[in-house]
């Protein structure tokens, strides 16, 4: 059995590593159908209220691996839609729709489709010597993963177009200072950091995180009128939920609130 996925269980979340460390993490059509199924049993998984994505060694994820799923043979070339929308925009969709926040550690290069597994996630962390990077022109293909929509949503057009046509990297501060991701945080931290922000959404009112990721998900392509009606049914299912009754005696009584996700 590999251990290219390793699941490390927590009270309340799960830390997902990919651990691949000889080739810089970088991923094949296998290691994603064990990714998109460590985070399909996390969901279903009552007592898991959070997930923590990061990478072994001394790189996230280097995108694609240009192994045999993606060399051209006697064949013809490759099926590179089926890849895609099969493998890795999967992990895209399962994190995006996710009751569950996902935070990411970039641990360092964030390459290709590394770039967008990270961006998919609802808070970022990056190590200070973390780089990320639109490596797609360099072999002649265009970005996937969702990078082409979260770098636009994230940089701005412009900068978007330039990452991905130029294949440069920026540093983990430039991706802070251009609000690509959430902190940068020196090396050694990185990981104790993300497990500790992980803990705490993980003892976070579950449903309405949720909910959350729900309203930022459409928010860019909704008009205000249809956000606010969003906002109100949403705002309406929280106040059904025993979180909430529990946060407003909390506080009354003036004490921390103990959310159970329900």
């Amino acid at each position: 059995m590999t251990d290219d996925i390793r699941i490390e269980p927590h009270e309340g979340w799960h830390k997902l590593v990919l651990n691949r460390p000889d080739r810089l993490n970088a991923v094949d059509a296998g290691m994603l159908t064990r990714l998109i199924g460590a985070i399909d049993a996390a969901e279903q998984d009552q007592s898991v209220r959070a997930l923590l994505l990061t990478g072994e060694g001394r790189g996230f994820c280097a995108g694609q691996d240009l192994g045999p799923d993606v060399t051209p043979g006697p064949d013809g070339p490759p099926d590179l839609e089926a890849l895609a929308g099969t493998y890795h925009h999967e992990v895209v969709r399962r994190i995006r729709a996710s009751r569950l926040p996902v935070v990411c550690a970039v641990n360092g290069v964030a390459a290709g489709a590394g770039t967008g597994f990270a961006l998919a996630c609802d808070i970022v962390l990056a190590a200070k010597s973390a780089r990320f990077m639109q490596a797609f022109v360099k072999i002649g293909l265009v970005p996937d993963t969702g990078a082409s929509f979260f770098l636009t949503h994230t940089v701005g057009e412009a900068r978007a177009r330039a990452l991905a046509m130029l294949g440069d990297a920026i540093s983990a501060d430039q991706a802070a200072d251009w609000g690509m991701i959430w902190k940068v945080v020196e090396d050694g931290a990185l990981q104790a950091e993300a497990e500790q922000m992980t803990a705490r959404l993980a003892q976070g009112p579950t449903a309405a995180l949720g909910s959350m990721k729900r309203l930022f998900a459409v928010a860019g392509a909704n008009s205000l009128n249809a956000q606010l009606d969003l906002e109100a049914r949403l705002q309406g299912d929280a106040g059904r939920s025993a979180d909430f009754a529990e946060g407003v005696r909390a506080f009354q009584q003036k004490r921390a609130p103990v959310f159970r996700g329900q």
